[in-house]
């Protein structure tokens, strides 16, 4: 699908101009106090002429055919250009987080960590992430690392989307 720069685009989001835009794919989650997983995800990089992008993801827990079983994750936040190749994340979660993660920008390829996890009395433990994202072959891949319920850092998501 072809991609235009929006003319209204604020100019220091120009690093990053190659996640706006609708994306459909899927994914597979694992770690180890939780069985495999394969989901479908809708994600959204939006923006409005000011100096950041929102950000929206939701997913489904498919099965094997890649059916629809059930609702999954949900996050929204903000990815905002900190000078140079700096970025900054701001994400909340439904089920009780709220992160800050800073990280970088370099060409098609996007890696964050976090900086600060909060969470609610209600939420599970969960300390810390990584994530990295790159446009590879016109398509928007990524990782996602956690630390949580006692583990160390590892892997825990990815997935492949398509422009739409």
């Amino acid at each position: 699908m072809p991609f235009e720069i929006p003319s209204d685009l604020h100019p220091d989001l120009m690093p990053v101009v190659w996640l706006l835009g609708n994306w459909h794919g899927n994914g597979q989650g694992d770690y180890p106090t939780i069985e495999p997983f394969s989901y479908e995800q809708d994600v959204v990089f939006a923006h409005d002429t000011r100096p950041f992008l929102h950000y929206f993801s939701r997913t489904w827990i498919t099965d094997e055919a890649g059916e629809r079983l059930r609702p999954g994750a949900i996050e929204t936040g903000f990815l905002r250009p900190a000078g140079g190749n700096q970025l900054e994340l701001v994400l909340a979660h439904p089920t009780g987080y709220a992160e800050v993660w800073y990280g970088e920008v370099d060409g098609p390829r996007i890696t964050l960590a976090t900086d600060l996890v909060a969470r609610t009395s209600t939420a599970k433990e969960y300390t810390a992430g990584q994530r990295m994202y790159g446009l590879v072959e016109g398509d928007l891949m990524y990782a996602q690392d956690m630390a949580a319920e006692g583990q160390e850092m590892q892997s825990h998501l990815w997935g492949r989307l398509k422009r739409v």
